[in-house]
This record gives structure tokens, C-alpha cells and sequence, in this order.
């Protein structure tokens, strides 16, 4: 690629061509275009950028480009476009202090009523357990209960066949 060639892609790039009078020799309509518009931010200006030729190859051309150091003429004052902070006086101060306490104490008061929530849901549970534990107990008492006197029914009876039955072989003398 020949420095022509790439004069000619530079051109394309919008910026570059904008603002390089170095590539761009055709100059540029200063009603339509300004070239502050382009980069100037109210901080700095850069108004040329220049382009060295390192070395030709077989594979290519090598470039530098350099950049001018942007000038800093037009900087506003920073104080002047900062509004300026008023000092506090003491009673905004004693309000802001008022205001941050009333808030602590509505976190705090909604802290203690959340913990008051959960240590009643917890004896709840807790509660609910304990029933739960004394229904089971007391209804594994009643079933041990009817099946200790079924087994006592069923051996009152099965000793009464037997006895009957021993009366039975035995005459009675």
C-alpha cells in the first residue's frame, strides 16, 4: 500500500479526515464545520495531528501518528461553574441530627417488633410440639391400654376353654 492509498483511508475515518489538515487538503467549509465543535469538550483543542512514514516493506507501510498536545487556553475556572456550598447553620444541622435519630429509633423499634414476631412464632411452634407430643403419648396409652386388656380378655377366656375342657375329661368323683 502506497502513502497515497493510505492518506486516502484515513480520509475515510470521520475524525481523522475532520480534523488533519495534514491529510485532508482540501479545506474543509468553515460555515458548516468548526474544528473546536469537533474535540473541543471546554477542556482542550486539538487542532493537527501529524503523520510520519516509518518504513516501506513488501508487506506494508508503517505509520506513526502524532497527536500535537492539546493547548489548554479556553479551561473555565472550575470554581466559577461549581455552585457554591453554603455552610450549614446550626439549627439545619440540630434538624438533619433530629431527623437521623428518628430514624434510628424507627429501625430500631422495627428490629425489636420483627425479633418480638419471631420469638412468638417460635413459642408457638413450640407450643404446638409440646400438644402434639401429649396427644401422641396420651393416645399410645389408651391403645396399649386396649390391647392389654384384649390380650386379658382372650387369656381369661382361653384359660376358661381349657378349664372347661380339663372338666370335661375329668369325672368328677
Amino acid at each position: 500500500m502506497t502513502l497515497t492509498a493510505y492518506l486516502d483511508k484515513l480520509k475515510e475515518l470521520p475524525l481523522v479526515s475532520r480534523f488533519c489538515s495534514c491529510i485532508n487538503s482540501i479545506p474543509v467549509d468553515q460555515s458548516v464545520y468548526k474544528a473546536e465543535d469537533a474535540v473541543d469538550l471546554n477542556w482542550c483543542e486539538i487542532k493537527d495531528v501529524e503523520v510520519i512514514e516509518l518504513n516501506k516493506r513488501a508487506s506494508g507501510q508503517a505509520f506513526e501518528v502524532i497527536l500535537k498536545p492539546p493547548s489548554f487556553d479556553g479551561v473555565p475556572e472550575l470554581n466559577t461553574s461549581m455552585p457554591h456550598r453554603r455552610d450549614p447553620s446550626l439549627e439545619e444541622i440540630q434538624k438533619k441530627l433530629e431527623a437521623a435519630e428518628e430514624r434510628r429509633k424507627c429501625q430500631e423499634a422495627e428490629l425489636l417488633k420483627h425479633l418480638a414476631e419471631k420469638r412468638e412464632h417460635e413459642r408457638e411452634v413450640i407450643q404446638k410440639a409440646f400438644e402434639e407430643n401429649n396427644n401422641f403419648i396420651k393416645n399410645a396409652k389408651e391403645k396399649l391400654e386396649q390391647k392389654m386388656e384384649a390380650n386379658k380378655e382372650n387369656r381369661e377366656a382361653l384359660l376358661a376353654a381349657m378349664l372347661e375342657r380339663l372338666q370335661e375329661k375329668v369325672p368328677f368323683a
